[in-house]
């Protein structure tokens, strides 16, 4: 199970992702209460050692931009949340970066996004509650007919006292937290990241 622990903001954070076997980091390069510059990023990342993947997430800026902050910030990976196109994919694939879409599910009756990995040509999709970072849970009963394919993360709502069950109901190949890590919003909590590590790599 692929574990992603979001939203990190110092160096205790990174510690306590890393000791609990976290295998990707990322830092909100975009306005949120967890936003870091990128200088800061980088300098959080490059305690990272090799095989736990640096990310970088952003929203509601160009795709040009958001390739432009991960390479300041020196990060392997970028996440693209929210509503953005083939074309911004498109556009960032010759930089040297992984990278990972995030979305969610519109109303129920509306045109639903395409929840195949790679069909914007990312290398990971990230499956979120509608309004991502608030630790809003959301109808995984949703999925029974149309559950992502390859490499994807379940995100929204996700605690260590949940993430078992979510993992067993929908099957993802990852798993992505934040809120679910946080004593209060935008600290994390070292004990939280290892229980909530610890519960998704043993489910």
């Amino acid at each position: 199970m692929f574990v992603k622990v979001c939203g990190v903001r110092n160096a205790a954070d990174v510690t306590a992702a890393v000791d609990a076997g976290a295998d990707a980091v990322g830092f909100m390069l975009t306005e949120s209460v967890r936003r870091l510059d990128p200088a800061t990023a980088r300098g959080l990342a490059g305690d990272l050692p090799p095989g736990v993947l640096s990310v970088g997430v952003v929203s509601g800026i160009p795709a040009a931009e958001a390739g432009r902050l991960a390479l300041a910030a020196g990060l392997n990976a970028l996440q693209l949340h929210g509503r953005y196109a083939r074309e911004d994919f498109a556009a960032l694939a010759a930089l040297p970066l992984v990278l990972l879409r995030a979305t969610h599910l519109g109303p129920v009756g509306e045109e639903q996004p395409d929840l195949t990995t790679g069909a914007y040509g990312e290398a990971m999709l990230l499956l979120d509650s509608p309004r991502y970072g608030h630790g809003e849970r959301w109808d995984l009963g949703r999925l029974a007919d149309a559950r992502p394919t390859g490499h994807w993360l379940l995100a929204g709502g996700l605690t260590p006292g949940n993430v078992a069950e979510a993992i067993g109901a929908v099957r993802p190949w990852g798993v992505d937290v934040s809120s679910g890590v946080e004593a209060e919003r935008g600290v994390k909590d070292p004990a939280l990241i290892r229980d909530f590590v610890a519960a998704a790599k043993g489910a």
